[in-house]
């Protein structure tokens, strides 16, 4: 398939604007599957990406230890993210993909009222781990408050600790998580943060720059490495809008093939 035809299929199906302003879009019958389908199996199907789930939370076992030592007045809390790092959603994206159309609110919401999203490897067994060591759980998700009651039940399907009212932090306003974050610290000390996008740890990872994020990863690794884990996504993400950047699908395209010309022009 040349580029332009894998570009204009891309907008079509409106699946470029994955984390800012989503439209839904019908793909005709018969039509080829989505340039998201390969992203989309990966996080689904493959072996590799269930072992990357397992080897991040090893290593959040390891860092966990390693702040718990510390100690504080505060009592510890760990912060995890939702969807793609303790629920996995990729049947959604699949089902996506399989009826031409791309990511709707309207969708979205009938999936999560399923309450139906697998655990994602390793995730419950490490936030058991963390609730035996005295550590209190804080979901903080995009998802919004009106998912939050479906959201605590799927969670408490497969067990999770602390998956209630209290626990779950949805989305009123803002996807920046920071104000909930900091309502966690407030009377807690956060000793780990685990999510599929930078963002989970600082809303500073927003926004990209030319660099796509290289710089901040610099600027904060320190933290990070003490701080932060984070699991796999390949499907969508703020990392994907520091390419595409915001607009139809049109500019969204020609900000791609800018980027890929440019990246295979280098030596």
């Amino acid at each position: 398939m040349t580029l332009r035809r894998t570009l204009i299929i891309a907008g079509s199906f409106g699946l470029l604007a994955c984390s800012g302003t989503r439209e839904t879009a019908v793909a005709p019958a018969g039509a080829e599957l989505s340039p998201n389908t390969y992203a989309a199996l990966y996080q689904n199907a493959s072996a590799e990406v269930a072992w990357m789930y397992e080897q991040a939370y090893d290593l959040a076992r390891m860092k966990l230890a390693a702040n718990l030592a510390n100690a504080d007045s505060l009592p510890p809390a760990v912060v995890v993210d939702v969807d793609e790092t303790v629920l996995d959603n990729s049947p959604y994206e699949l089902e996506n993909i399989l009826a031409g159309r791309s990511y709707s609110p309207g969708t979205w919401k009938a999936w999560t009222d399923r309450a139906s999203a697998k655990a994602l490897p390793g995730a419950l067994a490490f936030l058991q781990h963390a609730e035996e060591l005295g550590c209190a759980i804080f979901y903080i998700t995009n998802r919004t408050d009106e998912e939050r009651a479906a959201t605590v039940r799927n969670l408490n399907a497969h067990g999770f600790p602390m998956a209630d009212e209290d626990h779950v932090l949805t989305k009123s306003s803002t996807s920046d998580k920071t104000a909930r974050r900091a309502s966690v610290a407030a009377d807690h000390r956060i000793v780990l943060l685990v999510g599929d996008q930078l963002t989970d740890f600082d809303q500073v990872f927003r926004e990209r720059g030319e660099d796509l994020g290289r710089g901040l990863l610099e600027d904060h690794q320190e933290a990070l490495h003490r701080s932060f884990v984070l699991v796999p996504n390949a499907t969508y993400g703020y990392w994907r809008d520091a390419v595409t950047g915001r607009g139809s699908p049109a500019e969204q395209q020609a900000r791609i093939r800018g980027f890929l010309e440019e990246r295979t022009r280098r030596p």
